[in-house]
């Protein structure tokens, strides 16, 4: 038995950045879409593809390179996604990833992954990634499966509201304990609801003294 690798859980920001995707068939297809959604400027390396893959290089959201990978598709590249149906190409493409220090994901060859996709709950900003490191992406839709099932849509503009909110009390508390639990007490719904939160109030109460102070 292998010995156990104990993953890093990291929130990767893409935006602009140069990935490329190895493969453009119903594997690779959806890699292609979560990479744009991040905003990564996506290049795709692959003789054919899917309808869907398609029409995003007609729509100019990817750069389409029609033809099999050579290595020097990986110049100036940020991080390597493999997904053809060929094991041996994309094992090809990692080992030469590997060689120039880049990150690769070859779509379930967990052997050849330097990074997993999770399985992702959604609601606006707040997401929750679930990981097996690669032993049983079942597994990993079954619980991402209930805990979308538990977490509200509603949470999207809650979070929003927090967000803001959290902004100002910067602005007004001080550093110091007392912030500490404001803040914490904010993000609690059983003591700060939409309708009536105590800290929101506190926080009124700090920006008028403020107002009145300045006049």
């Amino acid at each position: 038995m292998s010995e156990r690798v104990e993953m890093f859980p990291i929130f990767l920001k893409l935006e602009g950045r140069r990935c490329l995707v190895v493969g453009a068939g119903e594997i690779a297809t959806p890699k292609i879409a979560s990479l744009l959604r991040a905003g990564a400027r996506v290049t795709v390396v692959a003789p054919e593809g899917s309808a869907e893959a398609r029409e995003m290089a007609a729509a100019g959201r990817v750069e389409w390179v029609a033809r099999e990978f050579t290595e020097s598709d990986l110049d100036g590249v940020f991080l390597v996604v493999t997904g053809t149906d060929v094991q041996a190409v994309n094992h090809r493409v990692a080992v030469a990833a590997r060689e120039r220090n880049l990150l690769v994901n070859s779509v379930d060859d967990p052997p050849d992954c330097d990074f997993y996709y999770p399985s992702l709950v959604r609601r606006g900003d707040l997401q929750v990634a679930i990981s097996t490191a690669g032993k049983s992406p079942a597994l990993a839709q079954r619980l991402r499966e209930e805990i979308d099932r538990l977490l509200e849509p509603e949470l999207e503009q809650w979070l929003d509201e927090l967000g803001a909110t959290r902004l100002r009390m910067l602005e007004v508390y001080r550093l110091s304990e007392e912030r500490k639990r404001a803040l914490h007490l904010l993000a609690r719904r059983e003591t700060c609801t939409p309708a009536d939160c105590p800290v929101q109030r506190k926080l009124d109460e700090l920006l008028e003294k403020q107002g009145e102070a300045a006049e």
